[in-house]
């Protein structure tokens, strides 16, 4: 016995479901027909076959060469009969996935297929040979035949009939006119005939308008002598009108001189391979839920819509709005059955236009448009966000479901499919962004911002590391004598690719990765010593500083300490430095002021509103609050500069009352004298901004710090 008497491959002991594969196995082929084994060896030979399609499907990738193994064992084992493949295929089909999963496979399914395909394959590919074999023993025999005395020719005969008629493979003979001379009771059958009937058919009879091109050729190469024999994979049809596949191979026999006397034609029924095989092809390319193309047939148009030179694809990125609260609210089989209620919607909703929608996994469906015209994208995400906006009801629950579309339309000579995807998937994200139950169209320029903003987010905390930041120092005069009595701290950044960067570019970035807190600290010590030294070399002098509060820093636990640590370290008297923050800064989620202010001004520091007068300001916020100063905004400077006496006077007003509150007031953006003249009218005590100087670095301000005080 071919197989059973080799070592036990691994496992070396029964892994998971494998006893259970054996006995459904030895089970199925426990048929009375004649066995060249016992029952005893016919199940160990079995469980030596079961272990090594386990340990298959166990490697990555799967061992088919091992599985193809195994079914040419069965062949050499002589397991012919007729049933014998269909059972070892069902036993494989219902257990082995277990058996796979029980040793840890994952996928454990598509192992299983790959091995099962092997097994069939292998067994197919024996089985073809030996019947080759015999069929090649059969015309040496007969041309040995000629040559040897009658008895031999007789005791040939038998043993060619004998084959013949007992074969599993359907055996035909023709003459060169075509005519069936004989046949077997396999190929007779194998198409619905008797075999008397069978011979009254000519092999024209078989040829059909959609055979493979070249099939036809390669028969007549065989009947006009110039070819031995051919093998094809050939479509009959049966006589109830079916179909069958065969794998057919036709051989010639000659005369004693050589002329063509007749073709053999050996086929074997490949329908049910091949049916598995198309079920598998459709496995591997369609969602099992949905039964849409899946990711691989999505990519796999893709590839087709790329190779079209000079043509346009439009994509549309779908996901639907807060899925994952359906699943967590009311369980995965709700989940489930909406999305296949979804993905109905989806293809009524686009099949009728001929493009191809499919789910990427999850809860994201995409649609491929081929050389979309003018408006058509828009159209389609339109009445997609329009059929998926109908409720749907799912088992009791009446759902109301959203989604978000990225819209992509671009040439294939530009990019390409997994470009076209990536630019997709954030443009679903954008409109997600902008608050989803909408549809987004690719924008090249906010795709850039979006990279800089990352490569800044990954390149912040490396640029702190490296001393890429540096401040800017800008002085604020008093304006009734243009006298500095103060600086304002601005951080610029020297990106290595990216170039100097002002805080426009990377503030918010470095907020969002909590990479403020330690720029804030290093902006903050730096101000403070260079404020430090100065008033240190001019008593009396009093400069104060002035440094920037993101929002994320007045919520940090450690401000307070932070400040103070800096304040005693670089020796700065509490009283020259002041903190900006904007209202949103200084107020709490509850519209109550952030504890640490008040813990900053008890230290001596003075508090200073930024960009006061822009958006909503509630000044009920001002008089419960430890304030020294407002800071007004620039676009409130800004209408300064002409002669609209409705700006002037919301200045006024507001100088006013930041100074009944006991406030000081600083204009910013001060650029023309006209400005400046409006600020003294208004009573402003302070102002800044380029008419006095630009920021620069703190060597430079020095120097024109003589010059600039009065």
């Amino acid at each position: 016995m071919n197989g059973g008497d080799r070592a036990t491959p691994w496992p070396p002991s029964a892994a998971p479901d494998v006893d259970d594969l054996v006995s459904a196995w030895a089970t199925d082929l426990a048929r009375p027909v004649y066995r060249p084994m016992s029952r005893v060896e016919l199940r160990r030979y079995l469980r030596w076959a079961a272990l090594r399609l386990a340990a298959a499907s166990a490697t990555d990738p799967v061992d088919t060469d091992t599985a193809r193994a195994v079914g040419v064992s069965l062949v050499d084992n002589d397991l012919l009969d007729g049933e014998d493949l269909p059972s070892t295929v069902s036993a494989l089909c219902t257990h082995l996935p277990a058996v796979a999963a029980g040793l840890g496979v994952g996928p454990a399914m598509p192992a299983a297929r790959a091995v099962m395909s092997a097994v069939v394959a292998g067994y197919a590919g024996r089985m073809r040979d030996r019947i080759l074999t015999e069929q090649e023993m059969v015309r040496q025999a007969e041309v040995r035949a000629r040559k040897q005395t009658q008895d031999a020719l007789l005791s040939s005969e038998a043993r060619f009939r004998a084959i013949f008629e007992n074969s599993g493979i359907g055996i035909g003979i023709a003459d060169m006119t075509g005519r069936i001379v004989d046949a077997n009771e396999a190929f007779a059958s194998m198409l619905g005939y008797t075999i008397e009937e069978f011979c009254t058919i000519n092999v024209t009879d078989f040829v059909y308008p959609d055979d493979a091109q070249g099939m036809w050729e390669l028969y007549e190469d065989i009947i006009a002598g110039n070819s031995e024999f051919a093998r094809v994979e050939k479509r009959y049809r049966h006589r109830s009108g079916g179909m069958v596949w065969t794998d057919l191979t036709a051989s010639l026999i000659r005369d004693a001189n050589g002329a063509p006397l007749y073709t053999v034609a050996m086929a074997e029924d490949a329908t049910t391979r091949r049916e598995l095989q198309a079920r598998l092809r459709h496995q591997a390319t369609h969602d099992p839920l949905t039964g849409l193309a899946n990711r691989t047939m999505v990519n796999d148009r893709l590839d087709e819509l790329f190779a079209r030179p000079g043509g346009r694809i439009g994509v549309c990125y779908l996901d639907v709005d807060n899925f994952k609260v359906v699943n967590d609210r009311l369980g995965h089989v709700v989940g489930d059955k909406l999305l296949l209620a979804l993905s109905c919607r989806l293809h009524s909703s686009v099949s009728g236009r001929g493009h191809l929608v499919g789910r990427m996994g999850g809860d994201e469906f995409v649609i491929l448009v081929e050389d979309p015209p003018d408006g058509e994208l828009a159209d389609l995400a339109d009445t997609v966000l329009a059929a998926l906006a109908v409720p749907i009801d799912v088992d009791e629950h009446r759902l109301v479901v959203s989604a978000s579309i990225g819209v992509v339309e671009t040439c294939v000579d530009n990019t390409t499919p997994a470009d076209v995807l990536a630019s997709a998937d954030v443009t679903l994200y954008w409109a997600k962004a902008d608050g989803r139950n909408r549809w987004a169209r690719y924008d090249p320029e906010r795709a850039a911002g979006d990279i800089t903003r990352y490569t800044l987010s990954t390149t912040l905390s490396a640029g702190l590391e490296r001393d890429e930041f540096e401040v800017e120092y800008q002085p604020i005069v008093r304006l009734a004598d243009s006298g500095v009595v103060g600086v304002e701290a601005l951080v610029r950044w020297n990106h290595p690719t990216l170039g100097r960067l002002g805080p426009d570019r990377f503030i918010e970035v470095a907020e969002e990765t909590g990479a403020i807190v330690p720029l804030g600290r290093h902006v903050l010590r730096e101000a403070c010593t260079r404020a430090a030294e100065w008033n240190a070399a001019h008593p009396g002098a009093d400069l104060f500083v002035s440094v920037n509060l993101a929002v994320r820093q007045a919520h940090d636990p450690g401000l307070v300490s932070d400040v103070a640590d800096i304040l005693a370290e670089t020796g700065l008297p509490a009283r020259l430095l002041q903190l900006e923050l904007t209202e949103s800064a200084l107020l709490g989620p509850a519209g109550r002021p952030v504890d640490a202010i008040s813990a900053l001004a008890g230290l001596g520091i003075h508090i200073a509103v930024d960009d006061f007068g822009t958006g909503y300001s509630n000044l009920g916020y001002l008089p419960r609050l430890p304030l020294h100063s407002l800071k007004l905004a620039g676009v409130l400077v800004e209408g300064l500069r002409g002669p609209d006496e409705g700006a002037g006077r919301i200045v006024t007003s507001l100088v006013a009352l930041a100074q009944s509150l006991g406030l000081t007031v600083t204009g910013e953006g001060v650029e023309t004298t006209a400005q400046a003249a409006q600020l003294r009218g208004a009573r402003c005590d302070y102002a800044q901004g380029w008419l006095y100087a630009h920021a620069a670095p703190w060597n430079q301000v020095v120097a024109d710090l003589a010059r600039l005080r009065r």
